[in-house]
């Protein structure tokens, strides 16, 4: 009776601990919205895309911490997806991204912030560092000179585009 028990045990435990494993069994995170192509942010599309390093410190509250990320520019993704502008002078600045992790936690980044003819900032999507490290199938919002990490959102699930007024 306890053997089988202890099968059974065993029999259960070999199917809920992979799916129980975090990001195997995640459907990739995509980027939507106001885009003439919806992407799915898989690994043949993030490793087709030039990779950038980068270092970050921040103060999430705990200490100041640090960590060096692995990624694709978020600008390139959208280069790919093509954001759709509405009519009008600089309608690229209405923009904004809404970026949400698979826990529901979102962040908002302007179009402006990354476009290299405005400010520029290196925000990438890292698929690898950082504690705990990244995979292409658990993505991470990484936006250097944040004070406080606040918008370094882990296990991305969808990267939103939408079009100002």
């Amino acid at each position: 009776m306890r053997l089988a028990r202890v099968a059974m045990a065993a029999a259960l435990l070999a199917v809920l601990v992979p799916a129980l494993a975090v990001g195997e069994d995640a459907t990739p995170a995509v980027l939507r919205g106001a885009v003439k192509h919806g992407l799915v942010l898989d690994e043949a599309l993030l490793k087709s895309l030039p990779a950038i390093s980068i270092d970050v410190t921040f103060e999430p509250g705990q200490g100041r911490k640090s960590g060096s990320y692995t990624g694709v520019p978020l600008w390139a993704l959208l280069g790919k997806a093509e954001p759709i502008d509405a009519p009008g002078k600089n309608a690229g600045l209405r923009h904004t991204l809404l970026i949400t992790g698979r826990d529901g936690y979102a962040a908002a980044l302007a179009l402006g912030e990354i476009d290299p003819h405005y400010e520029g900032k290196q925000v990438i999507v890292a698929y690898a560092g950082g504690e705990p490290s990244a995979s292409f199938a658990s993505l991470r919002l990484v936006v250097p000179g944040d004070a406080h990490g606040g918008r370094s959102v882990r296990d991305i699930e969808s990267i939103e585009s939408a079009r100002g007024f």
